[in-house]
């Protein structure tokens, strides 16, 4: 059975050419199980007829706040309170900027004034709509209040053009809605995460040489994505800050995507205020050229080449330093020897509640692998261990994550200082 069946979902749907894309929304939503409601702005009349998404829904299609013969059937309030979740999509910078301000001038923006149901919002409009600075601020602020945003894609746009601003897939929103179900399927202890606030790094960093090489390691990122997936499957709202990698960005998150250590550096501290929990797992490279050159390094005439490195910023001890209080902090130690002294010492130095310790000698575990053998080492209990064994890396994100979830039920203020 569908993680959707059942289950009520407001659909509403704004004017743009991306309206189209709504309808496979719809049937996406309905092959998987969902009863949906659907509101259109009259701007989106404009592109596709209620009769369309009304034939599909076998439902009346909300239009107007002052139509009396949809009210009597199924007035706006019960609309809004029906609703288990409410999706936008797509969603323009006008409805945007509507929801951030709570205005309420018509059907679709008074509904979702009135939900108390979580709201995602699949964005589709013009690249200068979505880079202006007020959207960026609008989305921002809603991103705060716990709206989820499903991020456009970049693709050929209406205009002409190719850049970001285009509808999601229509696969990819309906994955996002059940995504957000599939908390119910979440592994005991991790409730606790449900509409907390939760930061995941992953992947490998690159840091230049020339203009034709880097730096880099062996990392996937693929024990960061089962992480920030099942905390997002466990009802989080997740941000996903990841290295270069050849995975799918997963549905119903944030995903930001940097190629540096500094970069990562700069997005996990301007995200870190507002989490409640971060979760360390990406590969940062420890040091990077001094000097790149701007020019493609020549072998011709050298038996030898040396390139002076310097240290890039520690993230994971930056934020350690920088956490506020209550905010749980996990690391990941990847270690070749004596791994439970030198995760120990991790532990320590950067102010950690958990060290999730891999040896990545072990053969058919750690990087490249689907699989990962994980120890814990916990600040409350440093004596005391927890070997994981050999599992699958989604069934390891799974238990790290229910250790890291027991830490959010602590009164806030003794998570950060224990």
């Amino acid at each position: 059975m569908s993680d959707l069946s059942g289950k009520e979902i407001l659909l509403g749907v704004s004017g743009g050419i991306a309206c189209y894309k709504a309808v496979e929304v719809l049937r996406g939503l309905k092959r998987a199980g969902a009863e949906v409601t659907v509101v259109m702005t009259d701007a989106a009349r404009e592109f596709v007829q209620p009769l369309t998404f009304q034939t599909l829904s076998n439902r009346p299609v909300g239009t107007g706040l002052f139509d009396l013969d949809r009210e009597s059937r199924i007035g706006h309030i019960a609309m809004a309170e029906r609703a288990q979740l409410a999706l936008v999509a797509p969603c323009t910078a006008n409805v945007v900027a509507k929801v951030r301000a709570g205005l309420a001038d018509d059907l679709l923006s008074t509904v979702l004034l009135a939900t108390r149901a979580p709201i995602y919002l699949a964005l589709a409009m013009n690249d200068g709509m979505l880079e202006n600075a007020a959207t960026v601020e609008n989305l921002r602020v809603l991103e705060e209040r716990g709206v989820r945003i499903i991020a456009p894609e970049e693709g050929f746009l209406a205009e002409g053009k190719v850049g970001p601003g285009r509808l999601a897939d229509p696969a990819r929103i309906v994955a996002a809605v059940e995504a957000h179900f599939g908390a119910s399927r979440a592994a005991p202890g991790l409730e606790r995460l449900a509409g907390r606030r939760v930061l995941v790094t992953a992947g490998p960093t690159l840091e230049d040489l020339d203009p034709v090489r880097y730096l880099t390691n062996r990392s996937t990122g693929r024990m960061g994505f089962a992480l920030a997936e099942a905390a997002r499957d466990a009802g989080a709202q997740v941000t996903l800050v990841s290295g270069p990698v050849a995975l799918a960005d997963p549905a119903g998150m944030s995903v930001k995507h940097v190629r540096s250590a500094e970069q990562m550096r700069a997005a996990v501290l301007e995200a870190l205020p507002a989490q409640d929990a971060l979760i360390l797992a990406a590969a940062v490279s420890d040091y990077r050229a001094k000097a790149v050159s701007p020019q493609k390094i020549k072998r011709e005439g050298k038996a030898t080449l040396t390139i002076e490195l310097e240290a890039n910023a520690d993230i994971a001890a930056e934020v350690g330093e920088r956490r506020l209080p209550g905010q749980v902090l996990v690391v990941f130690a990847a270690e070749s020897q004596d791994l439970l002294s030198n995760a120990g010492k991790k532990l320590e130095k950067k102010r950690a509640d958990i060290v999730a310790a891999n040896d990545i000698t072990v053969p058919g575990s750690g990087f490249a692998s689907e699989q990962n053998r994980v120890t814990l080492l916990r600040r409350s209990a440093p004596d005391r261990p927890i070997e994981l064994g050999l599992m699958d890396k989604r069934e390891a994100a799974r238990h790290i994550l229910a250790e890291a979830a027991a830490l959010l039920a602590v009164p806030a203020g003794t998570a950060a200082a224990r």
